[in-house]
């Protein structure tokens, strides 16, 4: 890690993908805020110096943060974080950020608006472009301009980053106006190779793991590495699938078991819904807790605290460290070259 560190805060932080890969990439973080007490002891646990906020960001964001955080305003290098996704009224005058009040992306707003970091990184799924005819989205962008930001964003998949998973993420970049006309961002390139589970699903250490029940047992050892429901005697698939069976579309990921030569689809919260099935490419079960970990690429040392649930649902709502390390590797180009100005 380098070791002329830049500074940064964390909102929404969970378990610590995108808080590690960003420590990978040379980043201090000054503060982490995460509700939830299980990801909040998995921060703590695994970096017991990071100053880590259990509360209820709608409470820290109302605080001197200045005071919190240990840092002037203007001075922070990174703001950033991934609120949960929801609709914005408009029955109001579109007043900008007051429009707002009452989800979670406020909170991560009024950081933005106190601190004015240098940059900002929004992180969020997909769909947040297209949510609500995408007015949402378009929201969120007006009030970062309105914050005196130049923004940029882009869908990156974490396949095109060492990561073993076909996962798609909405990377919002902000730089603030005042430092925009000496620097610009740009995403980073994708890597020339991608890996597959038979890459990373060596030596994985034994971990507590979901099972399946004797009878769906039963019926994945059917199902051949890299197939799923079509693969299988169509009577069987029908009486395990019921009413699914007469659903429209593909319905792939039902009785879904992957190969050892193809990524991971996308690593859920929970390890075992029928229309979402990941079933390990030799063995007929779910994959372990640090099995996923592995998927998500976390490193190994990195430990989850909580129940068995608890820890596949912060490995399901993280950023891949690899894919966080890739665009902070990117964020500290550009801070960089504002050294030079």
């Amino acid at each position: 890690m380098n070791d002329k560190n830049y500074t940064s805060i964390e909102l929404f932080a969970g378990a610590g993908g995108l808080a590690l890969g960003l420590e990978m990439a040379g980043f201090k973080h000054l503060g982490l805020v995460e509700f939830d007490k299980h990801a909040a002891n998995t921060l703590k646990h695994n970096r017991p110096q990071w100053h880590v906020l259990c509360e209820d960001i709608a409470k820290v964001a109302e605080r001197d943060l200045e005071a919190e955080f240990g840092i002037e305003k203007y001075q922070l290098d990174l703001l950033t974080g991934g609120s949960p996704c929801q609709s914005f009224s408009y029955a109001g005058k579109r007043l900008g950020l007051e429009d707002t009040r009452g989800t979670m992306f406020y909170h991560y707003a009024t950081f933005l608006a106190k601190l004015q970091p240098k940059m900002f990184l929004f992180e969020n799924v997909k769909g947040l472009l297209s949510h609500d005819k995408g007015r949402t989205f378009q929201t969120i962008l007006d009030i970062f301009a309105q914050q005196g930001y130049q923004v940029s964003y882009q869908v990156l998949n974490a396949l095109d980053y060492s990561v073993a998973q076909k996962r798609e993420r909405l990377i919002v970049i902000g730089i603030r106006n005042d430092l925009a006309e000496h620097t610009s961002f740009t995403f980073p390139a994708k890597q020339a190779k991608q890996l597959v589970l038979g890459d990373i699903l060596q030596d994985v250490p034994p971990s507590e793991g979901a099972k399946y029940s004797e009878a769906k047992a039963k019926i994945f050892q059917l199902v051949p590495p890299g197939g799923y429901w079509r693969d299988i005697d169509p009577a069987i698939a029908k009486a395990y699938m019921k009413s699914c069976w007469d659903m429209e579309g593909g319905r792939t990921g039902i009785l879904r078991r992957l190969s050892m030569d193809e990524p991971s689809l996308t690593i859920l919260t929970t390890p075992q819904m029928k229309q979402t099935d990941r079933c390990h490419p030799s063995q007929v079960r779910p994959f372990t807790v640090r099995e996923s970990a592995r998927i998500q690429s976390f490193p190994d040392y990195w430990e989850f605290t909580g129940t068995m649930a608890a820890k596949y649902k912060q490995i399901g709502n993280a950023v891949p460290c690899n894919l966080a390390r890739a665009v902070g590797e990117q964020i500290k180009l550009t801070l960089d070259s504002l050294k030079k100005i």
